[in-house]
């Protein structure tokens, strides 16, 4: 059985599933590697514009495959702080240059939570869950779920989820932010198949740029993020001249009419 499923369903949108829901789509050491291999080759397809990711089954992911790290010999520093990017799926995610929407569809728990925040956008079905067990597994999270999930839901929220192992539901985690909403399992799907569809309907090279420079700022203070905005923007924008403007100037008006209807 394929351990990742990829799909077309609409032009320019790529569907990523997770495939191994016998085990929860538990992120094994060949399931790791395949998803840096196919959010690299995808990264490279200049056919896609955006990408959905999501896991077949119950759970969105399970995180790394215990089973695998209890085997004799096994070194859990080299799981779960790999050192090349070809073993870190979450790596191979925050490098794609396209969007990435996480339709996440059920559990995703500790390396399946952390694959989840390296996501752009999260939509996730009403049977979904998150929780952080690394304390409780006996190792410290090494994708970076220490620092990102205290800058979405802030530091008391943060302690709670990760000190204690406890899941949250779909509804707390759209309330305290973690999610950008939650939607019926039926729906889940043409929910983020539709979103993809209206991001890949702008200037590809802008929602990249943008989607960039969004990252970049956010890893900084707020001063120093809006000199780098100033810095990164003033030679973009000198590039666009009043044609272009108007030429899309019909298009966002009459977007913006049907939107209101």
């Amino acid at each position: 059985m394929r351990l990742i499923l990829v799909e077309r369903p609409v032009d320019g949108i790529a569907l990523v599933t997770l495939n191994r829901p016998e085990a929860m789509n538990a992120l094994s050491r060949a399931l790791r590697a395949e998803i840096a291999e196919t959010f690299a080759t995808l990264d490279a397809d200049e056919g896609v514009r955006v990408i959905v990711l999501t896991g077949a089954g119950r759970a969105f992911t399970a995180g790394l495959d215990l089973k695998e790290l209890a085997e004799p010999g096994a070194r859990v520093a080299d799981d779960a702080n790999p050192s090349d990017a070809a073993r870190d799926p979450v790596r191979a995610l925050s490098v794609c240059r396209k969007p990435i929407i996480g339709a996440i569809n059920g559990a995703a728990i500790t390396g399946g939570f952390e694959l989840a925040l390296a996501c752009d956008i999260l939509i996730a079905s009403d049977h979904a869950r998150f929780a952080d067990t690394h304390a409780r597994v006996g190792i410290l999270p090494g994708w970076g779920l220490s620092q990102k999930l205290s800058r979405l839901v802030g530091i008391y929220r943060a302690k709670e989820i990760s000190l204690s192992g406890n899941f949250i539901d779909a509804r707390t985690a759209e309330a305290w932010g973690l999610v950008n909403r939650v939607v019926a399992a039926d729906q889940l799907l043409p929910a983020a198949l539709k979103l993809a569809q209206d991001i890949a309907s702008a200037p590809a090279d802008k929602v990249d740029a943008y989607n960039k420079l969004i990252d970049e700022g956010f890893g900084r203070d707020f001063a120093a993020a809006l000199a780098h905005e100033t810095a990164t923007t003033r030679a973009l924008n000198a590039a666009v001249n009043a044609e272009t403007i108007a030429a899309a100037r019909g298009a966002v008006m009459a977007r913006g009419r049907d939107q209101a209807t």
